[in-house]
């Protein structure tokens, strides 16, 4: 369950300079290079969580820049102190609700996208609201470099399901398909685990993952 009420979150988020605050993210899009200071990749996680995959993504690939993304303050918080214990030149935040992605990032100014363990929205009337629905899939689509590409990881089978349903449709190709990623030896090379999936793979839980493309 994430947190979302810890108190003095907010005013922490709004104080933090990793954090690029919410009154200059509409000047964002096609500035990216010039906030990281460099012309690296940029790479982004949507819906962070507490910050590990995407804080050991960027420790490890230092010629890469990342962004994580998390709409919570409470769970951004925990990100931030990561930072705070390890700070990282080529890592920084948005507080965001991931429906506004393109109007944070410009036309082809994101080389890689990672959806991990995204909120399954499990009714019906919610679908456009999945992470990797058509609807977002489009979202994408318009921020994402043409040679792009996304990576998504789950261990919920029937949103792994649907996301898998939704390519088509999309307008996107699967790259790589597996229903158990911690038994594939390819696809589990340079894999680095989330919270969530050292919690359910130590479950017993088989996580599935895909990587697209348009």
């Amino acid at each position: 369950m994430r947190l979302k009420n810890i108190t003095g979150s907010r005013e922490v988020v709004a104080g933090s300079p990793y954090v690029v605050q919410e009154s200059i993210q509409q000047s964002c899009p096609g500035t990216w290079k010039k906030i990281f200071g460099n012309d690296n990749p940029v790479f982004i996680e949507i819906g962070m969580g507490k910050g590990k995959f995407i804080h050991t993504m960027a420790k490890e690939h230092s010629d890469t820049n990342f962004v994580g993304i998390e709409k919570y303050s409470s769970v951004l918080l925990r990100a931030i102190q990561k930072m705070e214990q390890e700070e990282l030149p080529n890592l920084r935040f948005l507080r965001m609700d991931a429906e506004n992605i393109d109007k944070v990032f410009g036309p082809g100014e994101v080389d890689r996208i990672y959806l991990n363990f995204s909120d399954p929205w499990p009714k019906d009337r919610h679908a456009k609201r999945r992470l990797p629905s058509r609807e977002f899939l489009a979202r994408y689509d318009r921020i994402l470099k043409p040679e792009g590409r996304l990576e998504f990881k789950t261990d919920n089978r029937k949103l792994f399901d649907f996301a898998v349903e939704e390519l088509e449709p999309g307008g996107w190709r699967a790259e790589a398909v597996t229903y158990d990623l911690h038994g594939d030896e390819r696809l589990m090379e340079g894999n680095i685990m989330t919270e969530y999936e050292e919690k359910f793979s130590a479950m017993g839980n088989p996580i599935c993952k895909y990587i697209i493309y348009r």
